[in-house]
This record gives structure tokens, C-alpha cells and sequence, in this order.
């Protein structure tokens, strides 16, 4: 880690757009250790194992049919700031294609260049694993080749802060990374669902505007991603993993006021909301007509719940019948 030469990166960013991507990936990476990823034999089975593991108590128990991704990667923390900056490209994209003139352009790009650099470095050494659809690829959603990340040296090293055992530790991330691939597995339609609201939230940005409704339908929609997970986890995990959210949870919570700054900026307390509203949600739904009733929501775009049916499933029950 040179933190120097990250400052370095970031203050001689150049080119013509709102961001110097190669600068934010280098002063990233620059500012953050890759991590061991030396794997034993036993390790890199104990990952393969659980994501079958995983892959077949979803198939067998929510009632979903899915395949795994072709890409399932153990990274070191460069190698997932390098795959994330490339979603952050494709995401800014039509803000630096059509958003309007600065006055300071070079000045702007640096302060653009190191304001995500330092968000992608944070998050490198925080994530611990990823389910990746690829949203705004060029390809079309359902030939694109989605991926499943773990990062291992954060799982190592979050694991042994927390004092539990490493392959349990390992384990839970990998059950629930595989929810979310089964999620949209189970949904074909939800990429482009997804992609069609951040791309009217963008493009509204790109033209100085903001489209409220967009966002809103695209937190709406990632609720119900979120609590799903939450909800296939609690059913298909084998084990229970009460003390593991309890102390991940202490743990976000803590650390010094900056990293508590930087997490709410970057809105992870909100994903931690959207966790238990749609979490909340499912069981629910799930009490009343089981988990394969709860996978109804997946079956097409309309039954996805509402903002107002979230918290009250019961609306959500009485609109989508038994037999959608």
C-alpha cells in the first residue's frame, strides 16, 4: 500500500471526461493492500463446496430453478476494485457523454478521480462477497455471464476480528451471494427491470434533473432483492447464524467516526435497512403461503411488491392469488 503515490495517481489525472477511470483503479489500488490469496487446498474446496452446497438447498427448498454463474472468482481486493471500476464506468457513462459543460474541467476530474478512488478503495477492503448481474452491459441480459466474487482476504480477516470459525464464517457469504444468483436466475426479466431504472435515474442526472420516481422504484425493487436473500438464507443455511449477523452488525456499527462517515455516505446503512423492511416483508409471506408462494414475486415484474405493500404484506397477499 502506497498512500503517496495513491495522492499522486489522483492529483495528475488526466483526459477528456468527468472521470479518469485508470487513475481511480491505480490510486485505488494504490491505497489499499491486495491481501494474501495463497489458498490451501482445503480452502479453495471448502469455497467450491459451498456454493454447490448452496446451489442445491436453494434448488431443493425455495423452489427455484437456476444455474450457477459461469464466472465464480476468490479475489484479492485489487482484483475486485479492477471488476467494480469497470460497473462504475458503464454506470457514469451517459453522465460524462451528455452532462453539461463545468467551468473547471481539470479541477473537477481530479476531484471526481479521487472521490471515487477512495470509495472504491474503502469498499475493497470491506466486501466480503458479490453476486454480480453485470447491469449495463452491452450484451443481453440473458446471455450475459454473470459473476460470484468472494473477496477472500476480507473474509479471512473480518472472521478472525469477529473470532468465529473461518469455513462457517465463509460458508454464510457464500449461501447468501448464491440467494441473490438464484433470485435472478429465477427471474430473467429482473436485469433488465433493474437497468431500466438506473438508466432513467442517470440519464436525468446527465440532463441536470432528477428522477425521483426512478430511484425510488429501484429502491423498491432492491428491497424485495435484498429480503428475499435475507429470507433464503434463513430457510436454506444450515446452520444457525444469529451471533454472525449479530456481530457483523456490531462491527459496521463501530470503528472510528470517519469509517462511520464514509459508510453512511455511501449508503450502506440503507442497504442494511433495505435487508430487514424486505426481510420482514417475505417472512411474511412466506408464513402465510410458504417459501415457494414467496418465489411468486419473481415470476414476472407485477408482482413484485409495491412501496406500501412492503410494509403491509397482507395488501401484496390479497393482489397476487394463490395460484400466480
Amino acid at each position: 500500500m502506497d498512500l503517496f503515490r495513491s495522492v499522486r495517481t489522483v492529483t495528475t489525472a488526466s483526459g477528456t471526461g468527468y472521470v479518469d477511470w485508470a487513475a481511480v483503479a491505480r490510486a485505488a489500488k494504490d491505497g489499499t493492500a491486495p491481501g494474501d490469496l495463497s489458498l490451501t487446498d482445503a480452502e479453495r474446496e471448502g469455497y467450491a463446496a459451498d456454493v454447490r452446497d448452496a446451489r442445491d438447498r436453494l434448488h431443493r427448498l425455495g423452489g427455484v430453478e437456476f444455474d450457477l454463474p459461469d464466472t465464480v472468482e476468490i479475489q484479492n481486493r485489487h482484483h475486485w476494485i479492477d471488476a467494480n471500476v469497470d460497473t462504475f464506468r458503464r454506470v457514469m457513462e451517459p453522465v460524462e457523454s451528455q452532462g453539461p459543460e463545468v467551468l473547471f474541467p481539470g479541477l473537477s476530474r481530479v476531484i471526481n478521480t479521487a472521490t471515487l478512488s477512495f470509495m472504491m478503495a474503502f469498499l475493497g477492503r470491506n466486501v466480503l462477497g458479490q453476486y454480480d448481474p453485470l447491469l449495463l452491459a452491452e450484451a443481453d441480459p440473458v446471455d450475459r455471464d454473470h459473476g460470484l466474487y468472494f473477496v477472500h482476504p476480507n473474509i479471512v480477516a473480518v472472521a478472525d476480528s469477529l473470532d468465529v470459525s473461518r469455513p462457517r464464517f465463509r460458508r454464510w457469504i457464500a449461501f447468501h451471494e448464491v440467494s441473490h444468483a438464484a433470485e435472478f436466475g429465477a427471474a430473467p426479466w429482473l436485469s433488465t427491470h433493474l437497468e431500466t431504472r438506473l438508466e432513467r435515474g442517470v440519464d436525468a442526472l446527465a440532463a441536470g434533473d432528477l428522477d425521483r420516481e426512478a430511484f425510488h422504484e429501484l429502491d423498491v425493487a432492491m428491497t424485495a432483492v435484498e429480503g428475499y436473500a435475507e429470507l433464503l438464507m434463513d430457510r436454506a443455511f444450515d446452520d444457525d447464524y444469529t451471533d454472525l449477523r449479530a456481530k457483523l452488525d456490531a462491527r459496521r456499527q463501530g470503528g472510528g467516526p470517519i469509517a462511520r462517515l464514509v459508510r453512511r455516505l455511501l449508503g450502506l446503512g440503507l442497504k442494511r435497512r433495505q435487508y430487514e423492511r424486505g426481510a420482514a416483508f417475505f417472512r411474511a409471506v412466506a408464513d402465510a403461503r410458504g417459501l415457494a408462494g414467496a418465489s411468486a414475486v419473481w415470476e414476472r415484474p407485477e408482482n413484485l411488491p409495491t412501496d406500501a405493500e412492503l410494509d403491509a404484506p397482507e395488501r401484496w397477499l390479497a393482489r397476487v392469488g394463490e395460484d400466480a
